[in-house]
């Protein structure tokens, strides 16, 4: 049996959860979804850093994952493999923040410069105890970069380091000339890059310092002062902001730096909590699954509070509020290295990245980029890796299918729909939506969580017309399918003829839990 489902359009998501209704299903089994084209505020786009990477020396991420090295026997570029190279160009990558995360604050950049065999170790204590050789520095961070085509953002160390360290790292990628720049030319790099993304320290809070935000907040007004634009290189200084629900964090902060900051981070994981077992990551019962969609969907109550905090201090919304760490956290895999944090990826997963994109997109006026954890084989990832062999994992998926709206228009859209009480006392829409529209083209992206149950939905069209419809489709056979080596893919994105023209209206037959993009052209 179908649900009637009322949505008028995408980006008026935080009424949505306070003010939809259940609907009583009918013999028509239809929906309606509004897009309101005459509501369209041609400033206000989706900032393609919301399809932020992140990459930390935390497992497998960088060794193994991005690089194996130039005298690997896997296929490689300059040592970065080139099947991860070919599938993060696929996703139009628009920036990789590193070298962490925790890693972050206990990473002295000197010691990854200069040839690799005088390049000192490291035990990596936050994660796992792993020796780190250093051979993944600063030259090969910027490199990929350059290969990727994306914007580098650098997580500088303020919990184990100093001002002077972070001043001359900045000034080492940067300057044109000057003692730093003369020993990056000596180490093969005569120009210098470019950086524009610049965290001073990471989770300042807890593993980058366990600083009070009054500390904190001076550290990092010191800290930035430091921190030069050179030859032209204009640095966006993001200070170290709240884990999730810390709102006394966001109000020192703004209140103590707000002059100094360009953005503010915040990090929000869907996570069972943080004592004891996380849940498994492809072993869960449906009452799980919905309680994973109504924590995700949490964020948005998240961001609206803390939004609410920064404009008391900055009305105009000039300081970017920067979701630089986000996605599911699980147990780890069984039988892979502890602190490793290694975990599969399901349709579940897919989900919960699609209905956080649909949140980012609502709050394009203050999200200004978001950074998923992580971009290979660590947490909700883009990619797994095992010695030569690539997955592509749903969340890839979804990325890869939310591409169009990279820099796209938003389509505002007033949503209405069946709601779902779940554990925890949340309350979960069925279906999500969010629409753009660049280039002459229109992408309208549906998501129904409901597992069992479709829905038909009808989108009224307007006075656009639309005389070609192309749409995709990803979902699986049960929520818990995912992408293994050696197998064939169970989950990837395939052609969706469930949409049809009729009479000025888009007629849609979104299946249970799905993933539905459609783009319209004239």
């Amino acid at each position: 049996m179908m649900k009637k489902i009322l949505l008028k359009g995408p980006f008026i998501a935080a009424t949505m959860l306070m003010t939809g209704t259940a609907l009583t299903a009918s013999a028509a089994n239809e929906a309606t979804v509004t897009p309101r084209f005459d509501a369209i505020d041609s400033t206000l786009t989706i900032p393609a850093e919301i399809y932020g990477q992140f990459a930390e020396h935390l497992g497998t991420c960088i060794y193994g994952g991005l690089w194996v090295g130039p005298d690997s026997p896997i296929a490689n570029t300059s040592g970065y493999r080139n099947d991860v190279l070919g599938a993060l160009k696929e996703l139009k990558v628009p920036v990789l923040r590193w070298p962490g995360g925790c890693f972050a604050d206990e990473y002295h950049w000197t010691d990854g410069i200069g040839p690799k065999e005088n390049r000192p170790v490291m035990v990596n204590t936050n994660w796992g105890g792993t020796i780190e050789d250093n051979s993944f520095g600063t030259h090969e961070f910027f490199n990929l970069c350059e290969l990727l085509e994306c914007e580098p953002y650098l997580s500088g160390n303020v919990g184990s380091g100093t001002v002077e360290e972070l001043a001359k790292w900045v000034e080492y990628i940067t300057a044109e000339d000057g003692p730093m720049a003369k020993q990056r030319k000596a180490n093969g790099r005569e120009k210098p890059w470019k950086l524009k993304y610049l965290g001073v320290g990471n989770e300042s809070w807890g593993c980058g310092g366990n600083f009070t935000p009054e500390a904190y907040s001076n550290e990092y007004r010191r800290y930035q002062t430091y921190c030069r634009n050179f030859n032209g290189n204009k640095l966006y200084k993001i200070a170290s902001g709240a884990s999730d629900y810390d709102y006394n964090w966001t109000k020192v902060l703004m209140k103590n730096a707000n002059r100094q900051m360009d953005g503010l981070s915040l990090h929000y994981y869907t996570v069972a909590g943080w004592n004891g077992s996380k849940g498994a990551a492809t072993k869960f019962s449906d009452d799980d699954f919905y309680w994973t969609m109504g924590k995700c969907l949490e964020i948005e109550d998240v961001i609206n509070r803390h939004d609410s905090i920064m404009g008391v201090y900055d009305p105009k919304k000039r300081i970017g509020l920067i979701v630089d760490e986000w996605g599911t956290w699980w147990d780890e895999e069984p039988g892979t290295v502890r602190g490793h944090l290694y975990q599969q990826n399901t349709m579940r997963d897919a989900l919960v990245a699609a209905l956080s994109l649909n949140v980012f997109h609502r709050h394009t006026d203050r999200i200004k980029m978001a950074n998923i954890a992580q971009i290979a084989n660590v947490l909700q990832s883009m990619i797994l890796t095992k010695d030569d062999q690539m997955v592509l994992t749903p969340t890839y998926y979804v990325f890869k299918m939310y591409t169009p709206h990279q820099n796209a228009t938003v389509i505002p859209l007033d949503i209405k729909t069946d709601i779902r009480k779940v554990r925890g006392d949340r309350n979960v829409p069925t279906v999500s939506a969010t629409a753009s529209t660049r280039d002459g083209e229109i992408n309208i992206t549906l998501t129904n969580i409901d597992l069992n149950e479709p829905v038909e939905v009808n989108i009224p069209l307007a006075d656009v017309k639309a005389g070609k419809v192309k749409g995709e489709i990803l979902t699986a056979a049960n929520i818990d399918d995912f992408n293994d080596f050696g197998q064939a893919e169970k989950i990837s994105i395939r052609p969706f003829d469930g949409a049809k023209m009729s009479k000025g209206s888009l007629r849609v037959k979104l299946p249970a839990k799905s993933i539905v993009n459609l783009t319209l052209r004239k």
